[in-house]
């Protein structure tokens, strides 16, 4: 008879954002398995998020960028050596759909929109009409094995990360995540430089953003003019990004991972909505949070669910309307 060792495996190749949402459903089947191993499985990118984390024993990291599938061969191959006793699959696509169904898991949970969810033990909905948080819709999958009440999503920076942040800390201070993947979820600059001008009196203001962020937060700065802002784009860890947020006054993000960067150290966030709407499920969590929208209601917005390459009107009104006076704080 086949004995199961008391192994979970959690399924999350999505982008940054998406596996920082996840954590929710690490926190919650440590709660309830707190004798089990946790693995993750993630997709390139997003590795370093997960440095020391006390809930995961290992960490698979699928490459998609070269041998996208031989990588995912590989994978799988080394999970089927494992005794799982449950596969939590996040995705919704058919790649880890097929992955989950040939993993040898004892019991399958995943969404029903994935295309290989007829070979799940337990499928679930999706829905991003019905105003649940992503980590609402997530925790659905392993609410039969805990409770219906989901866990906050939680990253856990070291003493190392904080220590190397800390000398940013020395006067209060702001952090701006400029950039996005998609034009209409970007604030434009120019209303980024209008609300730095109406903080630079009080703040010192730190550019936050990954490598390839760097150029559009340089330009931000010079184009700012102001002898309190930083670029650290490119200079900084997510964990050290995390650890700087954590000590902020305020967060200004997009929709976009540093939002869920702030709602995973509980750090004070304000998030800027353009195109797509909270109501999809992935607004803040952070105590201290607000979201900031257009307030006229706009025929042609969403416009997606994951925004545009431009504006499909042309006019951008969803962002260039906002009030830069609605991002202030007290």
């Amino acid at each position: 008879m086949r004995v199961f060792k008391k192994k979970i495996l959690v399924i999350q190749t999505a982008f940054i954002g998406d596996a920082i949402l996840a954590t929710s459903i690490l926190e919650k089947l440590h709660e309830r398995f707190a004798t089990s191993k946790i693995d993750f499985f993630i997709r390139k990118g997003s590795e370093s998020l997960f440095e020391d984390h006390p809930f995961i024993d290992h960490l698979y990291v699928w490459d998609k960028k070269g041998g996208k599938y031989k990588n995912l061969l590989n994978i799988l191959k080394q999970v089927r050596k494992q005794d799982y006793l449950y596969v939590v699959n996040l995705q919704r696509y058919l790649s880890t759909g097929v992955f989950t169904a040939f993993s040898r898991g004892g019991k399958k949970f995943g969404f029903e929109k994935n295309p290989f969810s007829f070979s799940f033990d337990k499928k679930f909905p999706h829905d991003i009409t019905g105003r649940k948080h992503e980590v609402e819709r997530n925790q659905l999958l392993i609410e039969a094995i805990t409770d219906e009440n989901p866990a906050v999503p939680k990253l856990y920076p070291s003493a190392t990360h904080f220590e190397k942040v800390q000398k940013y800390k020395n006067a209060p201070y702001v952090c701006i995540s400029p950039a996005s993947v998609w034009f209409t979820k970007q604030f434009p600059i120019k209303k980024w430089i209008d609300l730095i001008k109406k903080l630079e009196n009080k703040y010192k203001i730190y550019l936050l953003g990954g490598p390839d962020d760097k150029e559009l937060c340089e330009a931000l700065r010079k184009k700012s003019v102001s002898p309190k802002t930083f670029n650290l784009a490119g200079k900084l860890s997510l964990l050290e990004s995390a650890a700087l947020m954590k000590g902020a006054t305020m967060n200004y993000a997009n929709d976009s991972a540093p939002l869920h960067l702030a709602s995973a150290m509980n750090a004070p966030i304000t998030a800027v909505f353009c195109s797509t709407i909270p109501a999809f499920g992935f607004g803040p969590l952070s105590e201290n949070s607000k979201v900031v929208e257009i307030k006229e209601d706009l025929e042609c917005r969403s416009c997606g669910l994951h925004g545009k390459r431009s504006c499909p009107k042309g006019h951008f009104k969803c962002a260039m309307d906002i009030n830069i006076d609605d991002l202030l704080f007290e």
